[in-house]
């Protein structure tokens, strides 16, 4: 039997799929329910279900990131959409980056068959060796550098971008882009070659250049708006990133 969860902060939605879809019919068997992202990323840990139905507007909720977060955690798992969000160009990005089916509101029972036939299709292709069927919109590559997980690492580098001020942790970091701690290390480490330590300080050294360029902030002061809270630290990181202290590198641009 194949493991469903279902993710939707409609209860009548879940409710209604849990109990009119014919699910022994397509071997499958609903292990699971949420009301939101963040209990149902952690439920699809727990369970490792190898189908997931779930809308993509709920609060507090980047649907294309949580998307792509699971998807690239795990990879084997079908994933439809079930969403009244009428958008192609969204729907067309959620396919590239491994949905199986994006299904509008209200869906017919015919559209949700027609998805379980596809996605019990695609798993015994999976368990049996074989590519999985194209109009799933899988990508045949390699999982460390398909769609999903490149979404996931520009996510993650944005959101450093925006929140590097911040008491930013990797494990808060991986909360935001709906994937491990661990996996999320993995995906930075691939792709930029850096670890997360690395890529906030990095991002911090940057706005430090900015910032010692005005005269009346003082070392102290740029240290704390750059959310290191101990000068001496952001001192010994500023050098090792430009060769060269603070206040060196100061008095090097205003020569």
């Amino acid at each position: 039997m194949y493991k469903v969860i279902l993710i939707d902060d409609e209860d009548m939605i879940v409710e209604g799929l849990r109990k009119v879809v014919d699910w022994d019919k397509y071997h499958c068997e609903v292990v699971g329910t949420a009301s939101d992202a963040q209990s149902g990323t952690q439920m699809i840990r727990e369970m490792s279900p190898d189908i997931l139905f779930t809308d993509i507007k709920m609060p507090n909720m980047d649907g294309l990131t949580m998307l792509a977060g699971l998807k690239g955690e795990f990879p084997d798992m079908q994933i439809a959409v079930l969403t009244g969000y009428r958008d192609f160009e969204y729907a067309k990005r959620a396919i590239h980056i491994g949905v199986t089916r994006f299904l509008l509101k209200p869906s017919k029972m015919n559209e949700i068959e027609e998805a379980l036939l596809v996605m019990t299709d695609n798993l015994t292709r999976i368990d049996s060796g074989s590519t999985v069927n194209p109009q799933a919109g899988a990508e045949d590559e390699q999982q460390d550098s398909n769609p999903a997980n490149s979404h996931i690492v520009r996510s993650a580098l944005k959101f450093i971008e925006v929140h590097y001020a911040e008491k930013l942790t990797l494990t808060e970091l991986a909360e935001r882009v709906y994937v491990s701690p661990w996996y999320l290390s993995k995906l930075l480490n691939k792709y930029t070659n850096k670890s997360f330590s690395d890529l906030l300080h990095q991002a911090r050294i940057k706005k430090a250049e900015k910032l010692l360029d005005d005269p009346s902030l003082k070392i102290q002061e740029i240290s704390d708006l750059l959310g290191y809270y101990d000068v001496t630290h952001f001192s010994r990181i500023f050098k090792k990133n430009k060769n060269m202290s603070p206040n060196e590198y100061r008095n090097s641009i205003h020569e």
